[in-house]
C-alpha cells in the first residue's frame, strides 16, 4: 500500500509499472504464485488514496472487500509494504493521511508485519509526526530501490514473519460487526463521512 508513484507496482515484473502521473492499479491486483526460498508468494497491490481516477472512498471501499473476501477465504497476510514517495520531501497532508489510514486498517497488533519501503529512512524514522509511532510498535523501515534484488530483500524479511489478520478483517469477519466509520474513513485525504467500507457490493 502507499501513494501512487511510490512503487508499490515495480516491487513485481508481472505488474505493470506506472512511469506517469496516472495511477495504473485501478483495482486490488495479485500476482502469480512465485517462489522466493522455496516459499510461494503472492504479492497483492493496491490502489493509492491519491488515485487520480478514483477516490479516496472508492479505494478504501476495494481494499475493504479484498481483505474480507480473502481472511473469510482462510488467508492472512504475511506482511504488509508501505511505499513512502521519495519526491515527497515532507510528510505532510496527503502522505500523513496515507500513513494514518494505512495504520487503522492494519491496526496497532499488525504492525510487526509492516515494513515501511522509502530511502529517506532515517529522517523520517525519527520524526514523530511521521513513522516513529509505527516503528516503536515493531514496524521495520527498509530501503527500497525499484530493482528486483532490493524488492527480494524486503520480501525475504517478511517471509519470517507469523501471518496475521488486520484489524479491519478481525472487526469485520470475526466480530460481526461494522467497522466505525470514523476509526478509518476520517483519516482518508479527502474524507467522506458516508462511507462504510462494506457497502460496496461483494
Amino acid at each position: 500500500m502507499g501513494a501512487t508513484g511510490g512503487g508499490k507496482t515495480t516491487v513485481s515484473s508481472s505488474l505493470k509499472t506506472s512511469d506517469g502521473l496516472r495511477s495504473c492499479t485501478e483495482t486490488v491486483a495479485a500476482t502469480d504464485p512465485f517462489l522466493i526460498d522455496g516459499r510461494k508468494v503472492v504479492l497483492v497491490d493496491t490502489p493509492g488514496f491519491d488515485d487520480t481516477t478514483k477516490t479516496d472512498s472508492d479505494v478504501l471501499k476495494l481494499i475493504a472487500q479484498f481483505l474480507t473476501s480473502s481472511y473469510q477465504s482462510g488467508h492472512k497476510l504475511t506482511g504488509l509494504l508501505f511505499f513512502h514517495r521519495i519526491s515527497d520531501f515532507r510528510m505532510g497532508g496527503i502522505s500523513l493521511k496515507n500513513f494514518r489510514t494505512f495504520r487503522s486498517l492494519c491496526g496497532e497488533q499488525t504492525l510487526r508485519n509492516v515494513v515501511i519501503a522509502e530511502e529517506r529512512e532515517r529522517e523520517l524514522s525519527i520524526k514523530d509526526d511521521f513513522f516513529k509511532p509505527a516503528l516503536d510498535k515493531g514496524a521495520q523501515m527498509m530501503r527500497h530501490y525499484n530493482t528486483p534484488e532490493s524488492a527480494q530483500k524486503i520480501v525475504r524479511h517478511l517471509l519470517k514473519n507469523n501471518p496475521m489478520a488486520l484489524q479491519i478483517q478481525r472487526e469485520i469477519v470475526d466480530e460481526h460487526r461494522d467497522v466505525p466509520v470514523c476509526s478509518i474513513v476520517s483519516t482518508l485525504p479527502r474524507y467522506c463521512p458516508h462511507l462504510h467500507p462494506m457497502n460496496a457490493a461483494l
